[in-house]
């Protein structure tokens, strides 16, 4: 049974949605993918992204993380520590050395890539043309969801019927509202400064997140730009007020501010990319499903970016979603029914709350200077630092190297 699904959104997990369904289902089914940003094929996003291990699998699974992994920097190594911002010697409280001593991913699989937004979605879109999927540059409007099937409103006035439609339209999903779906949240009052660095030193692989009172101030290395010059992404996260302050500032003073933060241990700085501060939000999705109906990525949820799993808990919607939907096809089922969608949701929405416990907790420990709460947790820290088989237990959590899920994220075929 021929059957139509549209995804409403072209960022990376729609892209990825689409990709696999189409991948696995073949000639037989329609797989739209629109997005209004589908007109700007040469579309420019400064930002970078940890993928996961498990993220890696998948994309090696679809058959693209070949054309990804030459600009692909391992993350090797990943230093902890917690102080004030003034402090100049910031004690190291706990280590991950991925692929070493303490277990790597899988088999000394390096725990995350970090990757450029730009090269995965290109990668992404380009799989998806060549595979079929009909890429439709405009916006879905509304979703009209009947017995049988939904009716999809284009904003250039088309319309379409489709067996599902998956909203990956973003936190603010017009789809989502327009099914009534609930949504859970709070604005955590703080801003991620996002900026490229570039600097003297060489990073060899190092990862770093200091707790600072304001929040986490994250060193995510980068692969060396075309001339080889060293750089590394930051995620620095202040109160908004104080980063949108930050970025009025000269900008000598606020590389003075980026250097109290960063430290010297990789020479002089600058700025290799204009910073850029995006607010910090919680929030959750009441229900992952409706009629006709599929939340996908931060449609369905947002956390907080202090464990940088944001786009992996996007990653493993696609992953999950593709599984259920490509199983329902193959007995011949409609796969836009309550019965074909809620294994996704029952896979879904009970990981993304631990998730979002789990990151939001961690937010609310660190960003604060209470001195009996620092030495508590810097006392945590130091206990888990001394447990291997702890700290490899964070490491296979982190990097999704788990038998429970699903397959395109162990690196089989869905």
């Amino acid at each position: 049974m021929a059957q139509r699904i549209i995804i409403a959104g072209g960022g990376l997990g729609g892209l990825s949605l689409a990709l696999a369904l189409k991948q696995a289902l073949g000639a037989g089914h329609d797989v739209v993918l629109a997005d209004p940003v589908l007109a700007q094929p040469g579309r420019a996003d400064g930002r970078a992204y940890a993928i996961s291990a498990a993220g890696r699998r998948m994309f090696a699974a679809l058959g693209v993380w070949g054309a990804m992994q030459d600009g692909a920097q391992p993350i090797t190594d990943m230093l902890v520590t917690d102080s004030k911002t003034r402090d100049v010697v910031r004690p190291g409280y706990l280590t991950f050395a991925y692929g070493g001593a303490d277990g790597g991913a899988d088999g000394g699989e390096p725990f995350a890539h970090m990757v450029w937004s730009r090269v995965i979605n290109r990668v992404l879109t380009e799989a998806c043309r060549e595979a079929g999927v009909t890429l439709r540059p405009g916006s879905v409007q509304r979703v009209t969801a009947d017995q049988d099937a939904a009716t999809v409103s284009y904003a250039d006035g088309g319309q379409q019927r489709a067996a599902l439609v998956v909203a990956a339209d973003g936190a603010r999903s017009r789809l989502r509202e327009g099914a009534a779906i609930g949504w859970v949240g709070w604005d955590y009052g703080q801003s991620g400064i996002v900026a490229t660095i570039s600097h003297e030193r060489p990073h060899g692989g190092r990862a770093l997140e200091h707790f600072l009172p304001a929040g986490p101030f994250a060193v995510l290395p980068l692969p060396d730009d075309a001339e080889g010059g060293h750089q590394s992404s930051i995620v620095w996260t202040e109160a908004t007020s104080d980063a949108q302050t930050l970025l009025t500032l000269q900008p000598d003073d606020l590389l003075d501010e980026l250097e109290i933060r960063f430290g010297l241990q990789l020479g002089a700085l600058r700025f290799a990319s204009a910073p850029r501060a995006y607010p910090l939000s919680f929030g959750i999705a009441r229900r992952f499903i409706a009629p006709r109906l599929a939340l996908l990525g931060d449609a369905a949820h947002v956390i907080h970016p202090i464990a940088g799993q944001g786009l992996n808990l996007g990653l493993k919607d696609a992953a999950s979603l593709a599984q259920a939907v490509v199983e329902a096809a193959r007995l011949g089922l409609d796969v836009g029914t309550e019965a074909a969608l809620a294994p996704y949701q029952a896979a879904r929405r009970f990981d993304t709350v631990a998730m979002g416990v789990v990151t939001d907790g961690l937010n609310r420990l660190f960003s604060n200077d209470v001195t009996p709460v620092r030495l508590a947790r810097d006392l945590g820290l130091g206990l888990v630092d001394r447990m291997p088989g702890l700290k490899a237990m964070f490491i296979r959590e982190a990097s999704g190297n788990s038998t429970t899920q699903p397959r395109l994220l162990r690196g089989e075929a869905v």
